[in-house]
């Protein structure tokens, strides 16, 4: 595995491997890697020719200083991970390479209503970095194929519609949630979680799961409801969100019919830790 810090270096190997006719899966992370990001990885292996993951800890979708602190910083371990799973190239970047001076941390970009609902609204300005550090990733890599993991359901929205609306070609691969298996969404985030509270936060697919069943007998404003109580009855699990949405739009409905894919997004503080979780309702 080729290890690359340089964004020069990293434009310079690109354009000579496509030359030879290499199609470039991307695989985009913030490091702290699991088996989420490792399938994400097995996946563009194996439909692309050359596979280029990013660890990069991104200071501008951090609306909370101290979340940043914390967040887990594991290159050692990350770097060993990803020559096991045969990744070609990892792209290593400081903040200085990203952000060479404060000009570069702005987004003169307007996501809409994407930007104003849900993690949007928890999390002010979260997604305006999002895109600012996707957008600078997708125009120094140039991949064939995006590869992203469903989990961060709103972020994938965000993603596709940076892609459209700069029309980059590039085509976003959603790839499916790996839990652990009591069901808990893998995350970067989990290992903050201890004792109880890691048991409190399985609670957070169980609803989902039973939310789903429930979706075919109920409206989804009640079978939201139901979730949304048994959740906040729990004294453990802060709902931050529980919502039922078209699953482009992200614009929440009331029956089944309103939309041809439909989604339910949950965020909850289970211990002081943000988790997140969602499942595809229809299709």
């Amino acid at each position: 595995m080729i290890i690359l810090k340089t964004i020069a270096a990293t434009q310079q190997f690109i354009v000579a491997e496509k030359q030879t006719g290499k199609t470039i899966g991307f695989v985009p992370t913030m490091g702290a890697l699991h088996a989420g990001h490792i399938s994400l990885v097995q996946q563009a292996k194996s439909e692309t020719s050359l596979v280029v993951v990013s660890i990069f800890v991104n200071p501008t979708q951090f609306n909370d200083p101290k979340d940043l602190e914390k967040y887990p910083i594991t290159i050692e371990a990350d770097t060993e991970k990803l020559v096991a799973a045969g990744v070609n190239v990892l792209f290593l970047p400081s903040v200085a390479e990203m952000y060479p001076d404060e000009a570069s941390k702005q987004m003169p970009y307007d996501l809409g209503y994407i930007d104003t609902v849900l993690e949007a609204a928890a999390r002010p300005g979260h997604f305006k970095g999002v895109a600012l550090v996707v957008k600078k990733l997708l125009d120094i890599v140039t991949p064939n194929k995006l590869y992203m993991g469903q989990k961060d359901y709103q972020q994938l929205q965000v993603v596709r519609k940076l892609i459209a609306d700069f029309d980059l070609g590039i085509e976003l691969i959603s790839c499916p949630i790996i839990r652990e298996p009591d069901g808990l969404a893998m995350s970067s985030r989990n290992v903050r979680l201890t004792g109880e509270h890691r048991i409190a936060a399985t609670e957070l697919s169980k609803a989902l799961f039973k939310l789903k069943e429930d979706i075919a007998k109920q409206t989804p404003p009640s079978a939201k409801e139901s979730a949304k109580q048994h959740l906040n009855s729990h004294p453990l699990i802060d709902v931050v969100y529980l919502e039922i949405v078209n699953g482009h739009t992200l614009v929440p409905i009331s029956d089944v019919n309103e939309a041809p894919d439909i989604a339910a997004l949950l965020a909850a503080r289970v211990g002081g830790v943000h988790l997140l979780d969602n499942i595809i309702l229809k299709p």
